[in-house]
């Protein structure tokens, strides 16, 4: 009976992602969907806490629905007016959009399937032949600085977050 438990809340779960992910794009309202995104990182969580990983789950609330929705929130504070609606996009920069999201689509798989994620074997290779891959090769390859680790990479985004917070704060202030 558990699993089968297990399964409907999968499913559950994962309709309630996947609508309030669309939810979360084609809102026209930017708090609403701020908001839908809380729902959908809650969701992952959820997720986490299923597959019996409690502390990914308590850092996924505890950081992302959290932590970054409330600095979401008091970007969007900043830089908008709550009631605010956003414009429909032109067609033009709406076909830019579906074709720039087409190749990055496109170039994350390639890089997923070919790049080389663990004891540089990848991700295509290793489900060929059948190497289990723990959580402790994971959070390795993560926290690490040798080749094919990402620590670095980890680092450079969040100094490039950093700087994106500093300049939509600048940003409001000139308002």
């Amino acid at each position: 009976m558990d699993a089968v438990s297990n399964i409907i809340l999968y499913f559950v779960v994962a309709i309630v992602i996947a609508v309030f992910s669309v939810m979360a794009v084609a809102s026209r309202k930017i708090l609403r969907a701020a908001t839908y995104l809380l729902f959908v990182l809650i969701g992952t969580a959820i997720f986490y806490f299923q597959l019996g990983y409690q502390f990914l789950g308590g850092v996924q609330i505890a950081v992302y629905a959290g932590g970054i929705m409330v600095l979401f929130v008091f970007a969007i504070a900043l830089t908008h007016r709550p009631d605010e609606k956003s414009r429909p996009l032109e067609s033009h920069r709406l076909r830019v959009g579906l074709v720039c999201s087409v190749i990055g689509t496109v170039l994350l798989l390639f890089a997923l399937f070919t790049l080389p994620l663990i004891n540089g074997l990848s991700l295509t290779e290793c489900l060929s032949q059948s190497h289990a891959i723990t959580m402790h090769e994971i959070g390795k390859a993560f926290t690490g600085t040798e080749k094919y680790q990402y620590l670095l990479p980890f680092e450079a985004i969040s100094v490039l977050l950093l700087a994106c917070i500093i300049g939509g704060v600048t940003i409001a202030r000139k308002r």
